[in-house]
């Protein structure tokens, strides 16, 4: 049983978990999550040592934040805002309230409860890094699930070693890294622009040239016989990434859904389909 972020972040890796698993190395001593994004798939991870990095500084600021607060102090404040700001599924002018004092005030807590209430529990700043989602009316609210998800959350970041990084996947220190580690990256996908990548966030997008970037990043870890896994869409909505398509090439492509294992690329009906992938630079044993 797999531990869920409390977090709904876009494009997050709960619901594939075992898949990635499966194409993980089992003796992993360091895991680098670049791009951790809810970080579901480092929480589960097994391995030494884990680093946790993400550009977006909110994102580390509440794990650091649930690392080193009792789980019993943290639900007393989170029911205490709630309770503040009368807030339910159907108080608009409550959620907009704590959105305009969270803005004032950055105080991460009330950032993490605005999630809760969020449409669609999203994630999301203007320019000025203000938050900026809409109200969920009628579906989202700190429910049990977010409770229990958030409780087992915070436990397995308070007992296994995980340390936090907060800088570009370009300026993260790849020196110190050695054959038994794994450098895992799950960017924005160049070909499916969410509210996380679009460059109207306050955060830097992705384009092609992050893409290339990275892809490069990769192939020096590769000549340096230091282990990757990077998770990404060939395809998407009628779209192709003809870059990572031709890159990929040179490793091993492991296909979430087994169904377009054996399509070399080519299929009937491409508007139809999305196909997920890892890709990977290591021989499984």
């Amino acid at each position: 049983m797999y531990i869920k972020s409390p977090l709904n972040y876009t494009g997050g890796k709960y619901k594939i978990l075992e898949s990635v698993f499966q194409a993980f190395p089992k003796d992993i001593k360091t895991f680098v999550d670049v791009f951790a994004g809810g970080f579901n798939v480092g929480i589960n991870v097994s391995a030494e040592r884990i680093i946790c990095n993400d550009q977006i500084t909110y994102l580390i600021g509440l794990f650091q934040l649930f690392q080193k607060t009792e789980i019993n102090d943290l639900l007393k404040e989170i029911k205490g805002i709630i309770e503040k700001y009368q807030l339910t599924q159907q108080n608009k002018e409550g959620y907009y309230a704590l959105r305009v004092e969270y803005n004032k005030s950055r105080d991460i807590i009330k950032l993490f409860v605005l999630t809760c209430y969020a449409f669609n529990h999203q994630i999301r700043f203007n320019n000025s890094h203000e938050f900026n989602s809409p109200f969920g009316r009628n579906r989202s609210s700190f429910n049990s699930n977010i409770e229990k998800n958030l409780t087992q959350f915070c436990q397995a970041l308070q007992e296994k070693n995980i340390e936090f990084s907060n800088v570009d996947f370009m300026e993260l220190d790849y020196s110190f890294l050695g054959k038994k580690d794994l450098v895992y990256c799950d960017p924005p996908y160049l070909i499916s622009t969410g509210n996380y990548n679009d460059g109207n966030r306050g955060f830097k997008d992705w384009k092609e040239k992050e893409e290339q970037e990275l892809l490069g990043l990769l192939d020096k870890l590769d000549s340096k016989e230091i282990r990757f896994a990077l998770s990404n869409v060939l395809y998407h909505k009628g779209m192709s990434n003809e870059l990572l398509i031709e890159w990929s090439k040179k490793y091993k492509i492991h296909y979430i859904d087994k169904t377009y294992s054996n399509c070399n690329y080519q299929f009937k009906e491409r508007n139809a389909v999305t196909v997920e992938v890892l890709v990977t630079n290591y021989e499984l044993t």
